[in-house]
């Protein structure tokens, strides 16, 4: 099998929100209809040989907070040997609407670090982090949606630090979209700016196969 993250005989594991989730409790069990089963369906195809289970975790709605609460049962337990992660823009509306339990910037880390701590000490596997995304530009002034671009890169910030001291692989998938948006307007890749279509959950599953196929870093 000829990629430096993925190899025989592993069980890969996908946890996230809405868009790992994307009907995998319904219908269109148990991968989903999104990115994780266009990324599953993308490694059968090129490597018909090796037997790899895939596991889908996504719970719509879910926040980091959501993900440490149910880290033991989906995670720990089903003792995975790759883990892709991504959360996050939950997160960071939750805080803005002033909800509750509203995840700030501040304990997005600190929860976010707690997973990566927790991985590491009981799983022990590779993981590749996902960042959130807002699939929007130049929205005008005074709109939740310069609102949520405005914070956004303190969330981002986190994923990227942490994958850094966590030597993880990384996704930037804010800078995937906003780089396609430079050529095409956003409604090729969702009906609104959090929830992609079929073309944008390809998207994401090329950035993400692109990572589990790149050569190690020196």
């Amino acid at each position: 099998m000829a990629t430096s993250w993925l190899e025989n005989g592993q069980k890969l594991l996908f946890i996230g929100d809405s868009i790992t989730d994307c009907g995998r409790r319904g219908p269109e069990a148990p991968l989903g209809a999104g990115y994780v089963r266009m990324t599953c369906e993308q490694i059968i195809a090129r490597w018909p040989e090796a037997p790899i289970t895939f596991v889908n975790k996504g719970i719509g709605g879910n926040k980091v907070t959501d993900l440490q609460a149910r880290w033991h049962d989906d995670v720990v337990c089903n003792e995975p040997d790759r883990l892709t992660i991504m959360v996050g823009i939950n997160d960071l509306h939750s805080y803005l609407r002033n909800a509750p339990d509203g995840v700030s910037p501040e304990v997005y880390a600190e929860e976010y670090e707690r997973l990566l701590e927790r991985t590491r000490t009981s799983v022990g596997c590779p993981v590749i982090l996902l960042t959130p995304f807002y699939i929007s530009r130049d929205p005008g002034p005074d709109t939740f949606r310069a609102q949520v671009l405005e914070i956004m890169p303190r969330y981002l910030e986190t994923v990227e630090r942490l994958s850094k001291e966590y030597s993880t692989g990384f996704v930037d998938l804010h800078a995937v979209f906003q780089k396609q948006l430079r050529y095409r307007d956003a409604e090729t890749f969702c009906p609104e700016p959090v929830h992609p279509n079929h073309t944008g959950h390809m998207i994401i599953a090329q950035a993400l196969l692109a990572a589990m196929t790149a050569p190690p870093s020196s």
